[in-house]
């Protein structure tokens, strides 16, 4: 079975197109088979943009999208606050699709094909995903741990799961070496925030959610 963050080159591409709409601001997204949400934007997705603008004191400086996909939330984000972007996915039906979106949607940003970080040395002050949940626990909390060092002094980890994907179990262990908050919640999906180097005390942990 393959996955979206799979590369199956005998796939039959089908573009089609998608159309947005926020802050009185219009995109357009090409999509096709073999990415994730490809007929729609994805909920979690878009909760996780509009979360990140209302509480993010940050709103300028270097963002990363990672397993960007079509290059939605990277692209969104770029758009309403002309941020140095940067995408990166493993899927490499994906990150064409993302340079023909930054290209159409006349937006400039710089886009990877990587494996993790495996092609990405820069640190950022935001790092922003929807992970790939279907990886498995190992690699999701991989993701999230080499995320966290990318950070820049200041700099925060943005992401979305479901409750029913084990968002708890894993901010509880990521919390084992930094800080996390849930930031709000929306039909099942959970919008965390976490910061670099930050430990909790067994009193904090027993505040927890």
């Amino acid at each position: 079975m393959n996955h979206y963050f799979t590369n199956n080159e005998n796939l039959k591409s089908e573009i089609r197109y998608i159309n947005y709409n926020i802050e009185n601001v219009s995109l357009t997204f090409a999509s096709d088979n073999g990415v994730f949400s490809k007929n729609e934007i994805d909920y979690g997705s878009d909760f996780l943009v509009k979360t990140f603008l209302k509480n993010s004191h940050i709103k300028k400086g270097n963002f990363l999208d990672l397993g960007c996909g079509y290059g939605f939330i990277g692209l969104t984000l770029k758009k309403l606050l002309n941020i140095n972007i940067t995408l990166s996915d493993v899927n490499k039906r994906a990150v064409h699709l993302a340079k023909m979106n930054s290209k159409s949607n006349n937006l400039e940003s710089n886009i990877y094909l990587s494996d993790g970080f495996a092609n990405i040395n820069d640190t950022f002050d935001v790092i922003i995903t929807n992970p790939p949940i279907r990886v498995g626990k190992e690699i999701l909390l991989k993701l999230l741990n080499e995320s966290l060092t990318h950070l820049k002094d200041n700099g925060e980890l943005w992401f979305v799961m479901r409750k029913d994907q084990g968002v708890k179990s894993i901010m509880n262990i990521l919390e084992e070496k930094h800080k996390c908050d849930i930031v709000d919640k929306s039909k099942g999906f959970y919008i965390i925030k976490c910061y670099q180097g930050y430990k909790l005390t067994e009193s904090e942990k027993y505040a927890i959610i």
